[in-house]
């Protein structure tokens, strides 16, 4: 039988116009104050209006600032919804009381709830209460924090030290801090709640999406979208986070531990959705064409070497505070699309560890000599994002892989989304958690690949594994269905491999620590055990990722930088040799035995000149002298070129260029 498929808008509009006594045989409590039969007391929030957003200041999707109405009373759960009180529904979410160190008691803030979870304990809820529970929308929310105040806070400008619960970034390694979350601890506002500024961050009913420069009345959110809104701010995160306007949201199948919820009483406002967001340019007017590789002008022209660059694929604009940021890009991924263009994504940020950073990407569109400028990927909001991958699996589809934290800092505290897109990356896949459980590997290194027998195999760091820093590898047999995390750990963080043809895997990494070579692992028995040693190419350091990829025709390419203690050896077309020092690529022939066709990756003009460097650094370019940092991501297209990518730079180069000497 062939499948009907219904419209979301019908049906959201179908639930919106269902009858509230049917659903509903209880009238609405009617007093200014109620509390059901397990102890959940409410307030009534009278109707009014405010101005929604903060102008000036913080974060960029606050803005522009709007009248709100709200038409219709409502009543607010006094607190967060306890432990004891989401178990009376969920009596099994009790063995995660506890986790990381907080939460424990019957009274404090369930965590460890996913916004799915959250709408289920409310229709339970209406069941068992014969009154309408649900989640706040992002206005009501907005509406009764502030509670009257129009400052940064409930309680003025400055949040008193009564409320705070660790207002700071985690740990350095994202370790949670010990906090109390009774939930009535925190002082009320002016209408009676408690914990609207920290505590944990609270699920709201909306679509997470810009806000229009227009007046509204009753307001519902987006009809669409990836992320449920969450308000309020946590333990454990910095103060401004905290604030009245401040904006979060959050994949609706996420759980973790700095995220619970609150319930309202009252009928869903009966208010049309706002549209879906537009997509971005990188996702705008893409060619569905399939590329004919046969036409390789650029790649063997007659046979000769080719090169081109650096050319900046990386185009934000000056002083861009959100979602991208003009100050600090980096950690690039890049891939080929079936139909000829190039994908790259990186992400952008002011602080590493900050949570304002998102996902940016360019695209450069076949037949094109420019990059189009950057747009917004993909961005958890408030979020931090570290760590992303593309892969083209040579069958039509593009797979992209990236990290999010719970909040700002990573390493320890990052769980694992992929997404695919069968049109040339115009529209992907809804995000799927492949690692929902935060505190193990979870930051994916570009240079994904599938193996001779069809494993799609993901880098991942893991820097507390090993002395020195370590990487995972995610293994999926079955084209993402399921995965498995190695066992054990390649040596050095940001890790380049490849599969060799007796089908062990080699990998080179970057040490954390010490001035030793750039470690070499071998598995032979996909990642269960490694055999380490030193290689010979010289260390890396911050700023800095290799790459390691096998070439269409046979040979392994290796790419990193040579520093101004460590240069490396370059033979001229005259039998000279030289030191050379920044980026530079060299070939294996064996199998990753021995390397050889070391050559400097800079520019195919000879003179002497500046050039940017990440962030817009200058550096100089000349003969011996090639880009000094970056993170580096390659793919090569099916006509042979070799695209490398810097965290700032676009280089072009075939297997010629490479075997080819250079000029004196």
């Amino acid at each position: 039988m062939k499948e009907i498929r219904i419209p979301a808008a019908l049906i959201y509009f179908a639930l919106l116009l269902t009858p509230q006594k049917a659903v509903y045989p209880a009238p609405m409590p009617t007093g200014k104050d109620y509390t059901n039969s397990i102890g959940m007391k409410f307030v009534r929030i009278e109707p009014g209006q405010f101005l929604m957003g903060q102008e000036t200041g913080g974060d960029f999707d606050e803005r522009p600032t709007h009248r709100v109405n709200i038409t219709k009373p409502f009543y607010m759960a006094v607190t967060e919804v306890t432990n004891a009180q989401y178990e009376r529904f969920d009596p099994q979410h009790r063995a995660l009381r506890g986790k990381y160190g907080v939460s424990n008691e019957d009274d404090e803030s369930v965590i460890f709830v996913s916004y799915n979870d959250a709408v289920s304990f409310c229709r339970w809820l209406s069941k068992t209460q014969t009154v309408p529970s649900r989640l706040p929308t992002e206005a009501e929310w907005e509406y009764a924090c502030r509670a009257g105040t129009k400052t940064l806070f409930n309680t003025g400008d400055i949040l008193p030290p009564k409320y705070h619960r660790h207002q700071k970034e985690k740990n350095k390694d994202g370790d949670v801090v010990t906090v109390s979350l009774h939930a009535a601890s925190s002082p009320a506002n002016k209408w009676d709640l408690r914990g609207m500024h920290g505590g944990v961050e609270e699920w709201c009913h909306d679509w997470y999406g810009p806000y229009l420069e227009k007046d509204q009345t009753d307001p519902v959110g987006r009809i669409a979208g990836l992320f449920r809104v969450t308000r309020g701010g946590s333990h454990n995160t910095e103060i401004r986070y905290l604030r009245s306007a401040n904006r979060m949201a959050m994949l609706p199948e996420d759980k973790s531990c700095m995220i619970g919820f609150r319930v309202v009483i009252g009928p869903l406002p009966q208010t049309r959705p706002l549209p879906a967001v537009e997509p971005p340019l990188c996702m705008r007017d893409v060619n569905q064409g399939k590329c004919d590789w046969s036409n390789a002008s650029l790649a063997h022209p007659a046979g000769r070497p080719f090169f081109d660059g650096p050319k900046r694929f990386l185009k934000i604009a000056p002083n861009s505070a959100g979602p991208l940021f003009s100050d600090h890009n980096h950690c690039p991924a890049v891939t080929f699309c079936p139909n000829g263009d190039l994908l790259a994504v990186w992400f952008s940020c002011d602080r590493e560890s900050g949570r304002e950073m998102s996902i940016a990407a360019a695209r450069l569109r076949r037949g094109n000599n420019q990059w189009d400028n950057a747009s917004e990927f993909f961005n958890v909001p408030d979020r931090n994002m570290t760590g992303s991958a593309l892969l083209n699996d040579a069958e039509g589809r593009i797979w992209y892989f990236n990290g999010v934290s719970a909040d700002a800092v990573y390493r320890k505290n990052l769980a694992l989304i992929m997404r695919t897109s069968d049109d040339n990356g115009a529209t992907w896949s809804k995000p799927r958690l492949i690692n929902p459980q935060r505190g193990i590997s979870s930051q994916p290194i570009a240079g994904a690949f599938r193996t001779r027998n069809g494993q799609i195999v993901l880098a991942s760091d893991w820097p507390w594994s090993r002395k020195g820093g370590g990487s995972a590898l995610w293994i999926s047999p079955d084209l993402g269905q399921t995965w498995r995390i190695s066992k054990a750990p390649i040596a050095g963080i940001h890790a380049g491999l490849v599969e060799l043809n007796d089908s062990r895997l080699l990998a080179f990494g970057r040490l954390l620590r010490g001035r030793r070579p750039v470690p070499q692992s071998i598995s032979p028995d996909m990642g269960r055990t490694w055999n380490y040693s030193d290689s010979q190419f010289p260390p890396i350091g911050g700023g800095q990722r290799l790459v390691l990829i096998r070439l269409r025709e046979g040979p392994i390419l290796f790419v990193s930088f040579a520093n101004k203690n460590t240069p490396i050896t370059v033979t001229n077309s005259a039998g000279e040799k030289f030191n050379g020092f920044g980026l530079f690529a060299a070939l294996s022939l064996d199998e990753g035995k021995t390397w050889s066709s070391f050559r400097l990756v800079k520019s195919a003009d000879r003179t002497s000149r500046k050039g940017q460097t990440m962030d817009g650094r200058e550096y100089l370019i000349d003969s011996n002298h090639a880009e000094p940092k970056g993170y580096l991501a390659c793919t090569q297209t099916p006509d042979g070129v070799v695209h490398l990518i810097t965290s700032w730079n676009h280089y072009q180069f075939n297997l010629n260029w490479l075997r080819t000497p250079p000029e004196k």
